[in-house]
């Protein structure tokens, strides 16, 4: 048995993948198989799934699938990931609602943390941002 601490890791904010058409997208995620749009900008949108808070976001823009992993303190979980042998790939780097690091754990598996540290979008019932909350979540 493992006997470990409390985890740094809050949730999978999200998993991204890569659709040339972002409308193509929304036909296949939304109409068939149910998920909403929570929000979107020109090259993404975030898709909501019918339980939890993790994201399906389909974007245009890196021909790539990404795990994002949200942490309370992207500064903080740095330190603890090198601490105990991860490496940072990028950043850490502020994004629009907080910060953002790209990092490697000792077997070479590659994700993204994130925080909430600059608050959550606010979003109109398309799921166009509008605005910016400024509490972070």
């Amino acid at each position: 048995m493992v006997i470990s601490k409390q985890s740094i890791f809050k949730n999978i904010d999200c998993v991204q993948f890569y659709i040339p058409n972002l409308q193509d997208g929304l036909e296949y995620y939304c109409k068939n198989l149910g998920l909403r749009i929570i929000w979107r900008t020109d090259s993404a949108i975030g898709l909501g799934m019918s339980e939890g808070i993790t994201e399906v976001v389909i974007q245009n823009e890196r021909k790539t699938q990404e795990i994002d992993i949200k942490v309370e303190s992207v500064i903080d979980t740095i330190a603890e990931i090198k601490k105990a042998g991860g490496e940072i790939i990028c950043g850490p780097f502020d994004i629009k609602i907080g910060k953002c690091a790209v990092v490697k754990d000792p077997w070479g598996n590659q994700y993204v943390i994130l925080d909430a540290t600059k608050g959550t979008f606010i979003t109109d019932h398309e799921g166009n941002i509008i605005g910016q909350s400024n509490t972070a979540i």
